[in-house]
Formats: structure tokens, C-alpha cells, sequence
């Protein structure tokens, strides 16, 4: 077989936060097409693509101001996540709008008459969002409500008076709110018992009605309305999967959807007029970004899959036909070389199924070396989608899982819920049994499986090594956990309750962090271990890597450390990537060789 190196794979571009303009005449983008994600343009009538954006940071978001071919446009500084507002004008002007740099601003949308928009910030106290209009003209901000909690702007009302807001309880319940901005007065639609969340809302032709997606009562989001005067509540349509991304078109007559199966993406469209059900077929992988065009003869998306990674894709809405109007990301001596994985389940020490995609090489190999990577959140998913790094690995003839341990999302509330507090450990203990199932089913090389997360699956990786140590041949921890006690008393303000409603407290449960931590169980690690982390990550803070990796390096412990100076809790920059890339694939060849 034929090896490609590393660069490929990582020089694969992206596309997301894609934007009709409002005359249709062109598509606005975010990719990493030169490096740092920039805004670029593709052209409806002669199919080009063309940048139109030149920032020293990477953009985050884009939106169109209402009506106008002028975006809100979103950065930050080098991945510290304290994202400000610009207003980039079609003549290419940049204008600050919200000039406060330690502080994260959520964009709200903008008034129907283009004049205004709408954010949160916690500027007043940096655990709490309150919310802020802010006039496009005279760049004057205005303070309109102010509570202790994390308030965010969904949309605009049609008439422009009130806004729609969403205080987000927990980072799976929330509830949605009339704010009118004429009185100050706030009115609560959703208040509901249990854990419930609201999401995607579009407002019906005469504004008194919402669509939305909820999972209200039900362990599935479904699609369901709310009538705004009288509260109530009116299920659509039910399944037994999540149903996302809804999207609304401009006669407020059809709906867009996904169903989310197992972590692959079904399209759907919903005629209102006839509550007919209508699908088209995709490539595997995961589909986002519904949008109507304005003239509603066309939907666009972006589909990301294993062996189609993301581009711009168009559905006819007459003839249901679909076809891909960016190649962005195609690099052709990869094309026929991406792998597309298995669904899987084993069962677990309680006998409980657990998902996973199972990624075979191309090579024949009478044994496989295997690496096992671990999604974050935890409250997140492994999805079908393009990883350069796992395409790697199958390149070189490593076969790859991606488990979706219980706390995973996409099964359901109770799933979701397996591993809160003090539970926390049961997730673990399902790796040990995909390494049973990986035994006794696929013939992998069980003396050379590595171990790789980030974020949360940075936790899982540590905690799998420490408490499992005979299991693995090499580790690798990216922007980890290392102790949920030092992470909770270090991670940002903003950040702490969210989080403690997952793990837990200090207060409370400080003592059960303590018997459970990769910390206090180093000395246990037997893998050589790499660990990569940005410096200015605001979500685990650089800490919680470095000290572990100074306990592991006392004890003269194989470790490698990679501290990266420019980037935050994502590796976004190019020469960071193919860097810590590298020294990760050289490092598993190390310990766990290849075919």
C-alpha cells in the first residue's frame, strides 16, 4: 500500500456558518481555505469562490444584518474564546462594535429593520450573560435586562419590539422567554418540571406562533409549536432519535430537518399545508446549517462525512435531486482513500449497549494495531464525520473506534445522564469492555491499542490509564482533565456552574474527586503518555496538563509534552496542527508500530 504523509490529511479544508445573501446572489462561508477561517463567497451565477474577508484572527460566526448585504461577524483572540462583535461592511470596512476584550459576547441577531442588534456579555459579573441592544449606526450599546444567570437572544420578533430569550439552566435544560422591549417586562413561555431544553425557533407568517425542536417531557427531541399568547404546547413530529437543525423558509410553509441515527444525518422536509413528510439521500455522514433560499426553491447544507468532508451541498426542493456546489475540501491523491466506519454496540459490565463506529484499514494485516478515541463534552457525540487524524491512522493500517460511552448524547436523556457525579467512573469502565469486544470480535492486536481523547475524553483517557493501567500501550491526552477539584476551582467563571451540574461540586463531592482523579493516581501509569494543550484555553485551563505531566516526569516516566503558545481548547492554525500532528503520529508509531 501506497503511504501518504500526514499533510493531506490536515490541508483537507473546511466550510461552516454558511449564509444566503439576501439578493441570492451569492453564499457566504467560513474556511480554513487559507489557513485561518476566513468569510469567503460562492457565486451563485458562475460557480466561483472568492475570499472577502482578511482578518489577523480567525472568524468565528457570520450573519447578515437584515436586509442588508452587511454581516455581524464574530473573533477572538488566538482560541481564548472571548469572542467580540465586528460589522463588516460589503465594501470590505471593518468596524468594532463591542471593544471589550475580556469579555465573551453571544451574538442575538438583528432587528427587522437593520438598525439594531442584539447580544449577551458578561461584562456586568463574569459568571453571568445579561442582555444588550446595540444601534449600527451611532454605535451606542444600551443595557435592556440584567439578572444573575446565563440569558442569551434567539431571535427578534417580527414587529421588532421584544426579543426572544433563552436562559439556559443547565447545559441540557433550558427555557425561552418574551423580553418586550417597550415595557422591560420578561414573560416566561416554557417554564416546565424536569430537564427540558427548546431550540431552532422560527416564528410563524403572523408571528404568534413558534416552531422549535424540544425534548419536553420526552428523552428524544421532536419538532413541536408554541402558541405565544396561551403557552401552549403541541407536539408535530416524534421519533426515537433526535431530531436537528431545524430550519424555516420565507412563506413560513415548509420546514427543514435532520434526524440524527446513531450519529449519521437523515434529511427531512416538512410541507405545513399538507403535514406530508418528505426525504432525500445524502452521502454518510452528518448534515448542518439548513437554509432556505430567499426564493424557496432551493435548500442548502453542509454535509461533513467520513469520506466526504464538508463542503456546500444544494437539494432541489421540485425534484428532490441534491448536488455539491463547493469542492473546497477536496485534495485528489485522497480521494478513494477515506474510510467510511461500522456501527457497532458491545455491551458493558451492567449489560448495557453502547454505540461505537468501528473503522477498518485497507491494509490486510493479520493484526491490527488499534487506537480508541474518545469524543469530549462529555455531553457531546462521536459522529460520522471527517478526522484527518483518525484517516491517518487507517492509512497506515491502525483500526479506529470511536465509542459513544454512556453520558453520550444522541440516545436519549437517561443515556445522557449514566455517568453524572458520582458515576462518573462507569464510563470508564465501558472502554474496558470495548476492549473485550475488540478481542473477541475484530482481530486486533489487543497488546497494542492506544488510548486518545480531548477535553472530557482527555479525563477519560487519564482515568482509563491510571485505574487500567495493563490495558494500554500508549496514551494521548489533548487539553484534558487531569483532576475534576483543580479544573472546577480554575476553569472559567462563566463556565463553573455548567459544569459542576455534570461533575458535581468541591463542596460536595470534592472527596469522591479525590478517589477517582488521574492526579492522585499517576503514580499507577504504566503507557507512555502524550500530552498536547493550548495555552490560552479557557475551558481546562493549561494547568491541569502541566501537572500531571511534572508528576509523570519525577517518577523519569515516559511523557511527551507539547505547549502550544497561540491557541486555546481547539488547534485552529495550520502549522500547530501539522506540528503536534507529526510529533502524534510519530509517537504512536513509537508504541504501537504500524502495518
Amino acid at each position: 500500500m501506497d503511504e501518504i504523509s500526514l499533510d493531506p490529511y490536515v490541508h483537507v479544508r473546511t466550510v461552516k456558518n454558511l449564509e444566503y445573501e439576501p439578493n441570492e446572489k451569492k453564499i457566504s462561508f467560513i474556511s480554513d481555505y487559507t489557513e485561518l477561517p476566513q468569510i469567503w463567497e460562492y457565486d451563485q451565477e458562475n460557480g466561483w469562490i472568492a475570499q472577502s474577508s482578511f482578518t489577523k484572527e480567525g472568524i468565528t460566526f457570520l450573519k447578515y444584518v437584515t436586509g442588508k448585504s452587511d454581516l455581524i461577524i464574530g473573533m477572538d483572540v488566538s482560541g481564548d474564546e472571548r469572542e467580540q462583535l465586528y460589522l463588516l461592511k460589503m465594501d470590505g470596512e471593518l468596524i468594532a462594535l463591542t471593544n471589550s476584550p475580556e469579555h465573551v459576547h453571544l451574538y442575538g441577531g438583528s432587528s427587522p429593520d437593520g438598525k439594531w442588534i442584539a447580544w449577551s456579555s458578561n461584562r456586568r459579573n463574569q459568571a453571568f450573560f445579561d442582555i444588550y441592544i446595540q444601534n449600527l449606526e451611532t454605535l451606542e450599546i444600551r443595557l435592556v435586562f440584567a439578572k444573575d444567570g446565563k440569558f442569551s437572544v434567539v431571535k427578534w420578533f417580527p414587529d421588532g419590539n421584544s426579543l426572544l430569550i433563552r436562559k439556559t439552566n443547565s447545559p441540557l435544560d433550558n427555557d425561552l422567554g418574551v423580553f418586550s422591549l417597550l415595557t422591560g417586562c420578561m414573560d416566561w413561555i416554557t417554564e416546565h418540571s424536569g430537564e427540558a431544553s427548546f431550540k431552532n425557533v422560527h416564528f410563524n407568517k403572523d408571528g404568534d406562533h413558534i416552531y422549535l425542536l424540544s425534548n419536553k417531557d420526552r428523552e428524544f427531541f421532536g419538532l413541536a409549536c408554541i402558541h405565544l399568547s396561551t403557552k401552549q404546547f403541541t407536539w408535530l413530529e416524534q421519533g426515537k432519535c433526535d431530531f436537528e437543525g431545524l430550519a424555516m423558509n420565507e412563506k413560513k410553509n415548509q420546514l427543514a430537518f435532520t434526524i440524527n441515527e446513531g450519529g449519521i444525518s437523515k434529511g427531512y422536509l416538512l410541507d405545513l399545508n399538507i403535514s406530508t413528510l418528505y426525504t432525500w439521500e445524502t452521502p454518510m455522514g452528518v448534515i448542518t446549517n439548513l437554509k432556505f433560499s430567499p426564493k424557496n426553491q432551493r435548500l442548502i447544507y453542509i454535509l461533513n462525512g467520513p469520506a466526504h468532508p464538508s463542503d456546500i451541498w444544494e437539494l432541489d426542493l421540485e425534484t428532490l435531486k441534491t448536488k455539491r456546489l463547493t469542492y473546497v475540501s477536496r485534495i485528489p491523491i485522497l480521494e478513494g482513500k477515506l474510510i467510511e466506519p461500522k456501527q457497532i454496540f458491545f455491551r458493558s459490565f451492567d449489560n448495557l449497549q453502547i454505540p461505537a463506529f468501528y473503522y477498518k484499514p485497507k491494509c490486510a494485516a493479520e493484526k491490527f494495531p488499534v487506537v480508541i478515541y474518545i469524543h469530549g463534552g462529555p455531553e457531546s457525540q462521536s459522529r460520522a464525520v471527517y478526522n484527518p487524524l483518525l484517516q491517518y491512522f487507517l492509512s497506515l493500517g491502525y483500526a479506529v473506534v470511536t465509542p459513544n460511552v454512556r453520558g453520550s448524547t444522541g440516545y436519549g436523556k437517561t443515556y445522557t445522564h449514566l455517568d453524572d457525579v458520582r458515576k462518573r467512573m462507569d464510563a470508564v469502565k465501558d472502554l474496558i469492555s470495548l476492549v473485550k469486544w475488540l478481542k473477541e470480535n475484530t482481530n486486533v492486536d489487543v497488546g497494542r491499542i492506544a488510548v486518545m481523547g480531548g477535553s472530557y475524553g482527555g479525563f477519560m483517557v487519564l482515568s482509563a490509564i491510571s485505574h487500567y493501567p495493563n490495558l494500554w500501550a500508549a496514551a494521548v491526552d489533548i487539553v484534558g482533565i487531569s483532576s475534576l477539584r483543580t479544573f472546577l476551582e480554575t476553569t472559567s467563571p462563566w463556565r463553573k456552574k455548567f459544569r459542576e451540574d455534570e461533575y458535581g461540586t468541591v463542596e460536595k463531592d470534592g472527596e469522591f474527586f479525590d478517589q477517582i482523579d488521574p492526579l492522585n493516581h499517576a503514580d499507577k501509569i504504566t503507557s507512555p503518555l502524550m500530552v498536547i494543550h493550548g495555552v490560552n484555553d479557557p475551558r481546562v485551563p493549561i494547568e491541569e496538563s502541566e501537572q500531571i505531566v511534572n508528576k509523570l516526569k519525577k517518577r523519569d516516566h515516559p511523557v511527551t509534552y507539547i505547549r502550544i503558545k497561540d491557541e486555546g481548547h481547539r488547534l485552529v492554525k495550520f502549522k500547530n496542527k501539522i506540528y503536534a500532528y507529526s510529533k502524534l503520529a510519530d509517537f504512536l508509531e513509537t508504541y504501537i508500530g504500524k502495518n
